[in-house]
């Protein structure tokens, strides 16, 4: 038994990229905004391990648990950030927040 074709999981990762493009540059709230970067992310992860798996190697999956160390970081200084920028504007719309003044 062969499995699922990697056709699949490449035209799964694009349409999450899709999702996640489309997510950045259509929605204002940093949140969605925030969580869009990171669907992308996770889609290009989907196809990294797709065409290791495919070519039985491991430094597809390798790469993958590296931005998955460093997309943890980014969640952790993001949503600080995001926070800090709430408790000085009261909004996360990114249309509101156009310069970062004291």
């Amino acid at each position: 038994m062969e499995g699922i074709p990697v056709n699949y999981y490449i035209a799964l990762s694009a349409i999450l990229f899709t999702i996640g493009a489309l997510g950045v540059l259509i929605r204002r709230n940093a949140l969605v905004i925030f969580m869009s970067i990171e669907l992308m992310l996770n889609a290009a992860n989907l196809a990294l391990v797709a065409f290791s798996s495919a070519n039985n190697q491991l430094d597809g999956q390798i790469f993958v648990f590296f931005i998955m160390t460093v997309a943890a970081a980014e969640v952790a200084v993001g949503l600080a950030l995001i926070v800090a920028v709430f408790r000085t504007k009261q909004s996360i719309d990114v249309d509101q927040i156009n310069v970062l003044k004291g």
